[in-house]
């Protein structure tokens, strides 16, 4: 499996959300009508190096399909939790504007998928893909080479009221309907926290489910050729046909 980009068309458009580098996404149009758009969000633990290219392999395999793809950069590193948190709405709010009747799924990868997560309530569907769900775990835990502590910046008792903001967990029940790909042998991410995500959203409330290959390493996720694949497009399909 290989997550490399390639040689990829560029995007048919780029939209600006902001003043900053950073506050774009790319849009790439399937050649027939849409049926409907998907947000990509990349990873990469909140550090400033890892970009949407990570996300590139994944739009041609969505435009195949016929969905709109919008690939959503946003600050990160020193900019910190609120400046990344109040990107993502405001990309989100800039995508349905421009589309505002289509059905609306976000793509999440790692902190990606937290993101995505967290703002559900501006989508329809969520595929998180091993995605970061605890950040209070995850501190104490050091997920990432200590990614949590790097990127916030204090201890958990320090800034509860930060953390609880930027952790899924603590802001159960998503909107919509969910499903998560979480590999049972992830070195990264344990699959232990998508467990027990999926067990407090559920007892929220929440439509959701679990995709729990027994082999898939936290990058592989975003494999375009990954086995699991095949169950999220079919998953995504009977959703936005229901």
């Amino acid at each position: 499996m290989t997550a490399t980009a390639g040689d990829q068309a560029g995007p048919d458009r780029t939209l600006r959300y902001g003043s900053d580098d950073d506050q774009r996404v790319e849009l790439t149009h399937p050649s027939g009508q849409a049926r409907g758009t998907v947000v990509l969000i990349h990873g990469g633990y909140w550090r400033a190096p890892f970009t949407s290219e990570l996300m590139h392999p994944l739009i041609p395999e969505f435009t195949a399909r016929g969905w709109s793809v919008a690939n959503v950069e946003y600050r990160r590193g020193r900019a910190g939790w609120a400046a990344t948190h109040d990107d993502l709405l405001s990309a989100l709010a800039a995508v349905r504007s421009e589309s505002p009747h289509s059905r609306l799924a976000i793509v999440g990868h790692s902190v990606g998928g937290q993101l995505a997560l967290l703002c559900a309530e501006a989508a329809d569907a969520v595929v998180a893909l091993a995605p970061v769900t605890d950040i209070v775990r995850g501190y104490h835990e050091g997920i990432g080479d200590g990614a949590v502590a790097e990127f916030f910046g204090a201890h958990p008792d320090a800034i509860p009221e930060r953390y609880a903001s930027a952790s899924p967990l603590a802001q159960v029940p998503p909107r919509g309907e969910v499903v998560i790909v979480h590999g049972s042998d992830d070195a990264r991410v344990p699959i232990a926290h998508s467990r027990d995500y999926l067990e407090a959203a559920r007892a929220a409330g929440a439509r959701a489910e679990l995709i729990e290959p027994p082999q898939l390493a936290h990058l592989d996720a975003i494999a375009p050729d990954a086995p699991h694949w095949g169950r999220v497009h079919s998953w995504l399909d009977r959703w936005v046909a229901g």
